[in-house]
């Protein structure tokens, strides 16, 4: 039973999140043959201010992009 664990941050709407699913769950069956009713997908959303990289939050790094543009 194949579970894929997504972190993205918040923000994604409910058509996105279906449309990940989807595609998640085909990518599973078309590569490594395994059932869709058995494959199971997990999203799991983190706000912006709890999520880090590049020695800064996301919050902040997005910030800066805006100001670069």
């Amino acid at each position: 039973m194949p579970v894929v664990h997504l972190h993205i941050t918040q923000g994604a709407t409910r058509e996105q999140k279906a449309q990940i699913v989807k595609e998640f769950t085909g990518t599973l069956q078309s590569v490594l043959g395994k059932k869709p009713e058995y494959t199971h997908v997990v999203i799991q959303e983190t706000d912006e201010e709890s999520w880090g990289f590049n020695g800064m939050l996301t919050d902040e790094f997005r910030k800066n992009e805006d100001l670069i543009k």
